[in-house]
């Protein structure tokens, strides 16, 4: 399974990002860190054309404007059209009635290989109304060992309803289709105060899906075990001195020095 993260490197896929202006330095460069290769057009007089000569489209709602909305739908259909993997990261949704219509927008246009979101996010795509705090996971919908096999279920459920893979991000990682949920407990809680990591996640994502299309499910999964244990790695060779920014580049500079053989070793998962 893992040959899937080799994949990126052999195969330096285009990957399409229209994401929102907080992350997406960090988007791009994670993007290169992984063996992939990132373009960020967000306007619609190009979005589709930029779509049609990248390999995956990866899809970010954080910052939402009148102006990227259109093209976030122009791209999609137009990775429909080519059979280009399309992940969505609905970021906040649940917060305003703007971000939860556009995600399920963009769902609508049936390009969606894989949403990656926090529970709050995906249980808002399911039920139209959720508990996001902001852009952040409500506490009473989090992933815990006590719920962890209702909500392997709802993973499963939700990518039925969805019609997509669902990797749901948190202190434990769910990635599920319609009869499969990877368990993950890779990652660091110091993940939490970083800006961009849920991103930067959606990113891989997006690269291993795009290098290894035949295999979704996995290649999401591989995605979610890399960046948790860069995180894992990035905060062992912190300095006594050194902060979240420090910790942001260590995880793009782990991510650039990961192997197959390290992914292979370090990957904390269950298959339910």
């Amino acid at each position: 399974m893992f040959n899937i993260w080799e994949n990126i490197r052999k195969t330096a896929p285009l990957i399409h990002h229209i994401t929102n202006y907080v992350t997406v330095n960090d988007v791009a460069n994670i993007t290169l860190a992984c063996g992939a290769s990132p373009v960020m057009a967000d306007d619609v007089e190009e979005a589709a054309e930029i779509t049609q000569l990248a390999a995956g489209l990866c899809l970010n709602i954080g910052t939402l404007n009148q102006r990227t909305i259109p093209a976030m739908l122009s791209a999609a259909r137009k990775a429909k059209e080519l059979n280009h993997p399309v992940v969505l990261d609905p970021v906040g949704a649940g917060a305003t009635k703007l971000r939860t219509q556009t995600a399920l927008d963009i769902l609508q246009t049936d390009s969606i290989i894989c949403v990656r979101g926090n529970i709050s996010e995906i249980k808002t795509l399911i039920h139209g109304t959720g508990n996001t705090k902001g852009v952040d996971a409500a506490a009473v919908d989090c992933v815990t060992e006590e719920n962890l096999d209702h909500s392997c279920e709802f993973a499963k459920q939700a990518a039925q309803k969805l019609n997509t893979i669902v990797a749901i991000t948190g202190a434990i990682d769910l990635v599920a289709d319609t009869k499969q949920c990877y368990i993950i407990r890779n990652g660091h809680p110091e993940m939490s105060r970083i800006t961009g990591t849920g991103c930067q996640c959606s990113a891989l994502v997006a690269a291993c899906i795009a290098a290894s299309p035949a295999k979704p499910l996995e290649a999401a999964a591989v995605a979610v075990m890399a960046m948790g244990l860069a995180g894992e790695i990035a905060h062992k060779h912190l300095l006594p001195l050194e902060g979240n920014a420090t910790y942001r580049n260590r995880i793009i500079d782990a991510i650039c020095h990961l192997t197959a053989e390290e992914l292979t070793k370090g990957a904390k998962y269950e298959i339910r």
